[in-house]
């Protein structure tokens, strides 16, 4: 069949604070797709959501497991705080594989077998050789890296598989104070949630009217959604493992689908592309980044 099949498709872990029910529906249509191999789950934007899907996490757990999924569970991209530190120390002593998105969790984890998520830099071969070294089974490889980059650290890290956003915005900055909170005139710690009320992040211009970011939280992602639909192959041959589909405020089933599609050659990238933008349509695609160019820009 197709040469394109080894490659896994991921779903990673809901960036936005959404209410726990649409959270727990959002996995449970997951843990039915056929698409769909692996499942990150977990809170790891703000601490303060954690609390809006702990009552449903491990009922959406034993769904996506009875359903095949390999589940992990990530770990928060900035730790700053008491409450945060033992959570981290609890969750990196569980039972789950834990996606570490944070130098802390990393250290915690040594000598277990863990994956690497997309807020952890590495940007060598020798970075990736030595967290394998520590316990790292995949890495989830920064969305800012260009194929020569990825290619390169493949080459000199093998034995360890890797990981490329290839679909939703990008994550690109974590800070300690809120922007999302700020522009709803909130402090963070009185923040009402109100990040909340923009489930698919808040776009932000720049100062001349340009669209340029959306922050989330205390998050800061890109203005666009990458998509990487006519790249897998190329990503395929540099030794990507699996593609990260980041989830989006839409029917990310869907989403899969088409990615599984192309992949297979049901569907050219064409055809892909233009079911894709029927699906989500919220944000202006790019795939600069891999191409070697400014993020935000589209390579045909």
């Amino acid at each position: 069949m197709t040469h394109l099949k080894k490659l896994q498709i991921t779903m990673g872990a809901i960036p936005y604070l959404w209410s726990g029910e649409k959270w727990r529906d959002f996995y449970y249509g997951i843990a039915d797709s056929e698409h769909v191999d692996a499942v990150t789950l977990g809170e790891v934007v703000c601490s303060k959501r954690d609390h809006f899907i702990r009552p449903f996490l491990a009922e959406v757990i034993e769904r996506l497991q009875r359903n095949g999924k390999n589940v992990a569970i990530g770990s928060l991209a900035l730790v700053t705080m008491e409450r945060e530190v033992i959570a981290t120390r609890r969750l990196a002593t569980g039972s789950l594989p834990v996606e570490a998105n944070d130098l802390s969790a990393l250290r915690l984890l040594v000598g277990r077998p863990h994956q690497v998520g997309p807020f952890v830099n590495v940007y060598n071969g020798a970075t990736a050789r030595l967290l394998a070294r520590k316990g790292a089974t995949r890495i989830c490889l920064g969305p800012e890296l260009p194929a020569t980059s990825i290619a390169s650290i493949i080459k000199d890290a093998p034995g360890i598989e890797f990981e490329i956003i290839a679909f939703g915005r990008l994550p690109l900055a974590i800070s300690a104070r809120c922007a999302h909170a700020r522009a709803k005139h909130r402090s963070k710690d009185n923040c009402q949630f109100v990040c909340g009320e923009d489930e698919d992040g808040l776009d932000v211009d720049t100062l001349d009217g340009q669209a340029f970011l959306s922050i989330n939280g205390v998050q800061t992602t890109s203005r666009h959604c990458q998509v990487l639909l006519g790249e897998m192959e190329m990503l395929r041959d540099i030794g990507v493992t699996h593609l990260r589909l980041s989830p989006q405020n839409c029917d990310m089933e869907t989403v899969a689908s088409i990615f599984a599609q192309v992949r297979d050659e049901k569907i050219d990238v064409t055809e892909g592309l233009a079911r894709l933008r029927d699906v989500y349509s919220a944000a202006p695609y790019a795939n600069g980044f891999l191409h070697g160019n400014a993020g935000m820009n589209w390579v045909a």
